[in-house]
């Protein structure tokens, strides 16, 4: 980056806390940050231009590049039992969130489910959430055409055989 790009991000902080503050209109703290948007999407595109230019004679270069550009989560953080509990160890973590997703597939009712299901106005209200069996499941997964492309949201099941 350069020193005009460098004094174009620090105007924009100081314009934002001073936003903050009720010193600066809000008409002029987005002005300033959309004129820093830009300066910064220009120097991006030019140093890509030049790395993409370059990469024959400097490999090295562009795989570092990519290779901060890949987002990666270090870790879940704890997680909430059912019971209350706090969970830190990545076996009791993956336990938990097993528990979370395969319940979506049972019949059991819980938490989460009951707090969707609830509204004012609605036909459903007192009615019993729908459930989906695992052998429905296995049926469509058995007849999904893969090759078929996806049809519009209106369509019950794009991609399925025998289903109507």
């Amino acid at each position: 980056m350069n020193k005009e790009l460098l004094d174009k991000l620090k105007h924009k902080k100081e314009a934002y806390r001073g936003w903050k503050q009720g010193q600066v209109a809000w008409e002029e703290y987005r002005e300033i940050v959309q004129a820093a948007r830009e300066q910064v999407r220009k120097a991006k595109a030019l140093i890509e231009l030049n790395m993409a230019r370059d990469v024959k004679g400097n490999k090295k270069s562009f795989y570092r590049y990519v290779s901060d550009k890949r987002k990666t989560r270090g870790n879940v953080g704890p997680l909430w039992k059912e019971t209350g509990d706090l969970v830190t160890q990545d076996m009791e973590k993956a336990e938990v969130l097993h528990d979370f997703f395969a319940s979506v597939f049972t019949s059991k009712c819980s938490s989460h489910t009951a707090q969707v299901t609830e509204g004012k106005g609605r036909d459903w209200e007192n009615a019993e959430p729908p459930t989906v069996g695992e052998d429905q499941v296995r049926d469509h997964l058995r007849n999904l055409k893969v090759h078929k492309s996806m049809g519009p949201d209106e369509n019950a099941a794009p991609g399925l055989e025998g289903t109507g």
